[in-house]
């Protein structure tokens, strides 16, 4: 018999805001329905001893990533427990059982769920896969319905002009912490240094961006899953809001003593970038680790992709994914590495020459040439 997991807790209701503080060895405390693969990548990426979910991590309406990531990463994944797990205290130490999915802090059970393995993330994958048909039609209508009530705000100019940021004529680069973010900045780091685009961090791409050496030059987003780090990196900060004007991003700001600007909008931050950007008249928006597909918004969990439906309708041909630039990008030769380039060839033929006694001869031939081309210079110009 397996011995208990033992680690001290790490409680949230916000998967991703539990991830900045999650350590090696620790107990991850979720409520997280319907795990996605970016909130377990995160996980993953933290190196948890186990992941304690309140809720189901799979309710299969909808074939979610997430649980499979964490089975095939290794990570113990118990599910279902109730709302009772969620009254640890956060860094209190609890025993797993991870045979019984019980689990006990001081000797008392707080609460008993279902052990996730690999064969029951399959079995709950391929049940999902029954209701997909009835999910789709829900999300097709959504999407409808919040189309016919927004449409108007995104085909309108919004006014940008609180944001001081210059992107005009300039390529912008929108990172968020999506699909395949890492390997996409990643690919992208020649056309980083050749174009120098406006980095743009939504929420936690604020944090991607400086992990590859990029400095944000603005973050926008609710202000729930960037670290204080990325915040005081000195861009500019735009808040989400609601239409209404309540923005809940703003008070952590405000605790911190940054400044900030409010953009009250429909829709999702990302989304909210990309209006930013069009609206400063930027010449090219390339985004990095945005949703573009509606298997990417069901894992997600979002009813519906209108608004990035509209967002992309609006935008039209300045908007390029990023798997697309580092495809078909190339980089340019500079002047500078042309000049070292000849150089470095001009001293290679010289050093052949040198080898040889008749090379040897021509370079003082060269040589004596030289001096008497410099002479005619000096009594030219003396």
């Amino acid at each position: 018999m397996q011995p208990d997991i033992v680690g001290q807790a790490r409680v949230d209701a916000r998967t991703k805001r539990l991830t900045g503080r999650l350590g090696h060895g620790d107990i991850a405390v979720i409520d997280h329905e319907d795990l996605d693969r970016v909130a377990a990548e995160a996980l993953v990426a933290a190196a948890p001893a186990a992941v304690l979910n309140a809720a189901r991590s799979c309710s299969e309406r909808f074939p979610n990533l997430g649980p499979e990531v964490l089975a095939k990463a290794g990570v113990l994944l118990i599910d279902n427990l109730g709302p009772s797990v969620m009254a640890i205290k956060e860094g209190t130490e609890v025993h797993v059982a991870p045979q019984t999915g019980t689990v006990t802090q001081d000797g008392r059970t707080i609460a008993e769920g279902d052990v996730q393995t690999i064969e029951s993330v399959a079995r709950s994958l391929e049940r999902s896969k029954i209701g997909l048909a009835s999910e789709m039609a829900a999300f097709a209508q959504n999407t409808t319905d919040f189309i016919c009530r927004e449409a108007e705000y995104f085909f309108d100019a919004q006014d940008v002009s609180d944001i001081q940021t210059e992107m005009k004529d300039r390529h912008v680069l929108i990172a968020v912490r999506g699909y395949d973010y890492k390997q996409d900045l990643a690919a992208l780091k020649p056309y980083i240094g050749e174009y120098r685009p406006v980095a743009i961090g939504v929420d936690g791409g604020a944090d991607a961006l400086l992990e590859v050496g990029v400095r944000p030059n603005v973050i926008v987003g609710d202000m729930d899953s960037v670290s204080d780090k990325a915040l005081k990196c000195g861009a500019e900060l735009v808040v989400h809001a609601y239409r209404d004007g309540r923005a809940p991003g703003a008070s952590r700001l405000e605790a911190l003593g940054l400044s900030y600007s409010l953009f009250p909008a429909p829709g999702t931050s990302e989304d909210v970038a990309m209006i930013i950007a069009d609206d400063k008249k930027a010449e090219l928006i390339v985004a990095v680790g945005t949703h573009m597909t509606m298997v990417e918004f069901l894992d997600k969990g979002r009813a519906g992709m209108s608004s990035a439906i509209l967002t992309r309708l609006r935008i039209g041909s300045k908007l390029v994914d990023a798997k697309g630039v580092s495809r078909l990008y190339r980089s340019r030769i500079g002047t500078g590495q042309l000049a070292m380039l000849a150089l470095v060839g001009i001293l290679a033929l010289i050093a052949a020459l040198d080898a040889t006694t008749g090379g040897r001869a021509f370079l003082g031939l060269v040589g004596a040439r030289w001096d008497d081309v410099i002479a005619w210079f000096g009594g030219l110009f003396g």
